[in-house]
Formats: C-alpha cells, sequence, structure tokens
C-alpha cells in the first residue's frame, strides 16, 4: 500500500483535477500520457503477453437463464495452476483498468506543493485510485511485490475482448457482476457494492430515474449496465445513437468510455449521464456544477474479471481478497471514496459455491 495522504495533500490532489479544466482537461492529459506510461491495448497483445494458444480459459459458462446468484464465486486457494504458473513465469501480472476515473483508476495530477526548485516529483502521473490498489495488492500476492505488475488502460466496452485476447491477465475496473456477463468472464467474488443512479447539472429539471428524463438527451458508456438499464425502460429519454454500434456511430450518447459521458454533458451535447453512483460521486466532487439525482435504482457488485476456465486465478484472488477484507479495504475506502461517497462501514461479504 502507498502512504497515506493528509487531508491536505487531498485536497490539492482535488484542486489539482479541476485545475485541468475539469474532467475535459483530466481526460486529455491521460490522453497524452497513455502512450509514455502504458501499454496499449492492441490486437497484437495477445501475443506479446503469453496469451494460451492451447484454450487453457475455454471451461463452458454458466447460462444465464439458470442464474439465481452471479456473485457466488468459487473457493480461494494459493494453489498453483497453468494460468498462474504462466504469471509466474512472466514475472508481470498484466491488469486492465482505468486511468480516468477519479479516486478509482487515474492519474495524479501535478500538484505545486509536491515539487521542489521547480522539478515535480515521480508521483505526479502516477496510476492511482480504489482499483489500483487492489490491483497491485493481488501483485503482491502472486508475485511478492506490488510493482510486478502492467498497467493496460482499457475503455468500458473492450474489458471483455481484453480478457478473450490474452491482452490482459485480470481486469479490476469497476466491472459490475451480472447474470450475462458470467456467460462471458470469470469473475472474483464481489469487493464493492454500487448501483445505478443519474448525474445532471445542478440546473436541469431533472429528479432522478423517472420521467423527468423524458425528451433528454441521455448518454451512457458502450457495454455497461447503465446501457442495458435504458435499454429496459427509457422513461422517454433519447439515449442511441443514430449509427449507434455501427461503423458510422457517432459515439455522442453511447461511448467507449464512462468519463466521455461527463465531458459531453460538460459541453451540453447531452443532458444527462445515467452510470455507477460509485463513479458519479467521483465526477461530482471534481465539477460541482453537477449533482447526483434521486437515489439508486440498482444494487450491483464489482468484480475481478478473469477469462472464463481459469480457475487457479479466479481462486487466488478470491484468497487475496479474504485477506484484503481484513483492513487494507477499508484503509483504500478512508483513502479515496470515503469524503465523497460516505457511509460505508464494510466491504461486501463474499458468496461462493457450492461444492
Amino acid at each position: 500500500m502507498t502512504e497515506e495522504p493528509t487531508g491536505a495533500r487531498r485536497r490539492g490532489v482535488r484542486a489539482g483535477l479541476r485545475g485541468w479544466g475539469g474532467v475535459a482537461g483530466m481526460a486529455a492529459a491521460c490522453a497524452l500520457t497513455a502512450a509514455v506510461t502504458l501499454l496499449p491495448l492492441s490486437h497484437g497483445g495477445a501475443d506479446v503477453l503469453g496469451a494460451d494458444p492451447a484454450g487453457r480459459g475455454s471451461a463452458l459458462p454458466a447460462k444465464a437463464d439458470d442464474c439465481a446468484d452471479p456473485e457466488a464465486s468459487l473457493r480461494p486457494s494459493t494453489a498453483g495452476g497453468p494460468n498462474i504458473d504462466a504469471i509466474k513465469e512472466r514475472g508481470k501480472l498484466v491488469v486492465g483498468v482505468d486511468q480516468n476515473s477519479y479516486q478509482w483508476g487515474f492519474r495524479r495530477p501535478l500538484d505545486p506543493s509536491e515539487t521542489a526548485d521547480g522539478v515535480a516529483k515521480a508521483s505526479a502521473g502516477r496510476l492511482e485510485g480504489f482499483d489500483i490498489d487492489l490491483a497491485r495488492a493481488i501483485a503482491a500476492d502472486i508475485l511478492g511485490s506490488e510493482d510486478a505488475i502492467i498497467f493496460r488502460a482499457i475503455p468500458t466496452n473492450q474489458r471483455i475482448a481484453a480478457l478473450d485476447s490474452g491482452a490482459v491477465d485480470i481486469v479490476v475496473r469497476t466491472m459490475t457482476i451480472n447474470c450475462a456477463r458470467i456467460e462471458q468472464v470469470a469473475f472474483s467474488t464481489a469487493y464493492f457494492q454500487a448501483g445505478q443512479q443519474v448525474l445532471a447539472p445542478k440546473g436541469q429539471k431533472i429528479t432522478g430515474y423517472d420521467d423527468s428524463l423524458s425528451g433528454k438527451r441521455v448518454c451512457t458508456a458502450e457495454g455497461s449496465t447503465a446501457y442495458e438499464a435504458m435499454e429496459k425502460n427509457a422513461y422517454g429519454a433519447v439515449f442511441r445513437d443514430e449509427h449507434d454500434g455501427g461503423p458510422e456511430d457517432e459515439d455522442l450518447l453511447t461511448v467507449p468510455n464512462q468519463l466521455d459521458c461527463l465531458v459531453r454533458l460538460q459541453q451540453g451535447l447531452v443532458d444527462a449521464v445515467v452510470t455507477d453512483n460509485a463513479l458519479a460521486a467521483g465526477q461530482a466532487a471534481q465539477d460541482p456544477s453537477v449533482e447526483l439525482k434521486g437515489a439508486p435504482f440498482t444494487t450491483e457488485y464489482y468484480g475481478v474479471a478473469t477469462k472464463l476456465g481459469k480457475d487457479d486465478v479466479v481462486r487466488r484472488v478470491n484468497h487475496v481478497l479474504d485477506e484484503y477484507r481484513k483492513g487494507p479495504w477499508m484503509a483504500a475506502y478512508d483513502r479515496w471514496l470515503k469524503d465523497d461517497l460516505p457511509g460505508i462501514t464494510a466491504p461486501p461479504q463474499p458468496k461462493y459455491r457450492a461444492g
């Protein structure tokens, strides 16, 4: 775990983010640094990262129509296995993360108080956040060092594809466990509880996920549970692009990255955003002109994802989470999330499958 920041330092980080020109500036800064400090996500990455051509991640998934408790995962174990062995042989854990979700996975901005003789400290630009701390804990358990890790920035709509291609070993990126997804990836036990909520400017006459959205332009991320919620009931809102999902997709109302929605909201291109309240709370903290509307209208749990059939990885991650819940989890919550998402007193308890 990294050093616990003081309150003044936390305020400096937040001020620095606002000093970039809000979330739009943050997104631009992340884009500028990604190519230098993160491995790019590419179709050829599977060969470089040791993807498994033998198909060791090919077990048959559970069926969604038989799914009663998607959060139930495999029992924890410290035993090895072909996929854990491959990670150890490589010497690095490759993790798909976000780099522009404030307090979850984001780049520390330059804080003037952290400079010496005009030279920025090494912490500037470092990936930090709740998900990043968890990813480092997993690397430390498997490989003996939290720095034995390669972060690979992936957009919301490429999380599953990155696992399927072998571009990453695991995804730690505010990814909701649900019945549809357990057909596509294997999840750990839940490490955070969240819920979908509406984010909109303070002056908008939007009261939440209700009829007040009628006729409004609502932005969601492609492949997100927010988009699935709008598909089920949009309350008369416009939430699909004209060429949604096709080669001419406008990426205005449905976007690759969730943060893109907030940028469009700031630019006046959309009227509201639907996303996880855990993410929206951090965005509202960055931009005082927006706020959460109404109450969360779903209950969702985040899990660490890996490729189907990589049971040894799932069991090892569940072992890490068992230990993480005993103290490090609350420390990470207090550091990253408590100010903007108060009231949480404990992590979600694990659920395991029978047998």
